[in-house]
């Protein structure tokens, strides 16, 4: 396998470039956005903003060598996602070496039948939708690229298998009626039963991914019908393409084995995450674990084995480089000291506002905090504090206030370049940035579009906790 290049348009900065001024343009900021601070406390084991307790400090501009220091410093705190992405990348690399993933896509594809291609489109992507609500988000890391075996396979390309399983999982975890980051954590600072108003969040994360599919689909026909319009030409396909003919695929006993061996350790792993509340590190475990068992029942030496995972890292590394960097961003303000300043600025313009706009003002604002903090658990403990006393003083329902946040949070994870399990992902699709902003801004500007409607919509019947 050749490693990927980062592809990038002509129109739009290289996806380096794009980081890289980011950073800059946070050192800048550090000197015209006055440093401050809110006071933190723990709160149940969580540290959580204590409200009314904004106050500024010393400036901390960064200089020259700070702003480059940055960059170290977000390696070193994703090191993590940084790891994951390489795990994730060496379990691929060696169920793809054993056969299993060829042969599995390619009988499943046979067995459903070409001709049922959009079906089979529009199934993939509520899967992956519902890996994101209930599965969670850097733990499908290792899955997304079977969706880009089955879109070749389809006829289709890489953008179209990052449309489906980066979109699915991004969307159906933004807007997850039980996402335990977001609107649990909203829950249980508001003081709310847990997961409630569950129908009208089932709703509009259902609509999202209707909206998603379509938007799929029609891509897919776009490029059947005019392949030189693919928004993934010139990526390279190396080890996701299969070798033959679909009706010439079964599996055989080697290839069921190896199944069994990912699906167990897949299955480890989440009980694992929802029982003992396992996390990045243990996640990567596993996959090193799974793909050390898959190699041994798939008859590889010690030698084979070793090579395919030189390869594999080869072919991730470009996508790993950039979690290190987009995290760079987040250090660098950290260091600068603005992120609480933007916080509290941007909560206390709502207060100016009338009822339905300030839900949707505080809706953007979690939107334009989201680039700041992309954690969603982190951006509730820093903003939800706030935010939610300011909705019961203008008048907005705790459940509107925790919906307008997850709107903000959710849908803007489609393009937020911080965000390291998003360039994560997508560098397992091998999808430059770039080109998938021209690719998903589109979309991006609909679902917000509905989602705020959602939004009016609980601000009108003056929603509650049922």
């Amino acid at each position: 396998m050749k490693s990927p290049k980062l592809n990038c348009s002509p129109k739009i900065p290289h996806p380096i470039v794009m980081l890289f001024g980011i950073i800059v343009l946070m050192a800048v900021l550090s000197h015209i956005i006055p440093a401050g601070a809110y006071d933190r406390a723990l709160v149940n084991g969580r540290e959580q903003v204590i409200p009314g307790s904004y106050q500024e400090i010393p400036n901390t501009p960064l200089g020259v060598l700070d702003m480059f220091l940055a960059i170290p410093g977000g390696f070193s705190s994703a090191i993590a996602i940084i790891f994951v992405v390489l795990s994730s990348g060496i379990m691929f690399g060696v169920l793809e070496k054993s056969g299993m993933i060829e042969h599995a896509v390619g009988t499943f594809v046979k067995k459903l039948g070409r001709e049922r291609r959009i079906l089979i489109v529009i199934l993939m992507t509520f899967l992956f939708g519902g890996l994101g609500i209930f599965v969670g988000y850097e733990n499908n890391i290792a899955l997304i690229p079977i969706a880009a075996v089955t879109s070749l396979a389809l006829g289709g390309d890489l953008m179209l298998a990052a449309g489906i399983a980066v979109g699915g999982v991004t969307v159906g975890f933004g807007l997850s009626p039980v996402n335990p980051y977001t609107v649990g954590t909203g829950h249980t600072l508001a003081e709310m039963p847990m997961f409630s108003g569950a129908v009208l969040r089932s709703t509009l994360c259902f609509s999202a991914l209707s909206l998603l599919a379509f938007f799929n689909v029609r891509y897919f026909k776009q490029i059947i019908a005019h392949p030189e319009k693919s928004r993934a030409k010139g990526i390279e396909t190396q080890g996701f393409e299969l070798a033959q003919p679909v009706s010439n695929y079964e599996m055989s006993r080697k290839h069921w084995v190896v199944l069994a061996v990912f699906v167990v350790g897949m299955a480890i792993m989440l009980f694992g995450v929802f029982n003992w509340h396992w996390y990045i590190n243990e996640i990567s475990a596993i996959f090193i674990m799974i793909s050390i068992a898959a190699g041994a029942v798939a008859g590889m030496s010690g030698s084979t084995l070793s090579e395919t995972v030189l390869k594999s890292v080869a072919v991730v590394a470009p996508g790993a480089f950039m979690v290190g960097l987009a995290t760079s961003i987040k250090v660098a303000m950290e260091m600068g000291n603005i992120s609480d300043t933007i916080a509290f600025t941007l909560s206390q313009q709502l207060q100016e506002l009338p009822l339905y706009l300030s839900a949707l003002a505080m809706s953007g604002s979690q939107s334009m905090i989201n680039f700041f903090i992309p954690s969603g658990s982190g951006q509730a403990l820093a903003t939800l504090p706030i935010m939610i006393p300011i909705g019961d003083l203008i008048g907005l329902t705790r459940q509107t206030t925790i919906l307008a946040f997850q709107v903000g949070d959710g849908v803007t994870n489609l393009f937020n370049p911080t965000l390291g399990g998003l360039i994560a992902m997508l560098a397992m699709c091998r999808i430059p940035f770039d080109r998938w902003l021209k690719f998903i801004i589109p979309l991006v500007f609909i679902i917000l579009i509905m989602a705020w409607l959602f939004l009016l919509f609980s601000v009108f019947i003056e929603w509650g906790p049922a």
